[in-house]
């Protein structure tokens, strides 16, 4: 069965805020508050899958300490420029 929207754009904003370390936890959760309404299906398929990644992975890709795999990189791009116009 295929999943509703909303339903999906929920769960992926409660994985967004329920990670291991609370520096993801709030860069995330404001990525997810800012931008996922508005990602087509095939963008939040990556954003589910980068959800799925280790946390200090994240946090180094995010940061700038070490470039992202190249599936995330456009997502790590459009993270790091959302939450930089949003402080």
């Amino acid at each position: 069965m295929i999943e509703p929207r909303d339903i999906r754009l929920k769960r992926l904003r409660m994985r967004s805020m329920r990670r291991g370390i609370k520096e993801m936890d709030m860069i995330l959760i404001r990525y997810s508050q800012a931008r996922l309404d508005a990602l087509p299906e095939a963008e939040l398929d990556v954003y589910e899958s980068l959800l799925s990644e280790n946390d200090q992975d994240l946090y180094q890709w995010v940061s700038g300490q070490a470039a992202p795999p190249g599936r995330f990189s456009a997502l790590i791009g459009d993270i790091r420029d959302t939450i930089g116009n949003a402080e």
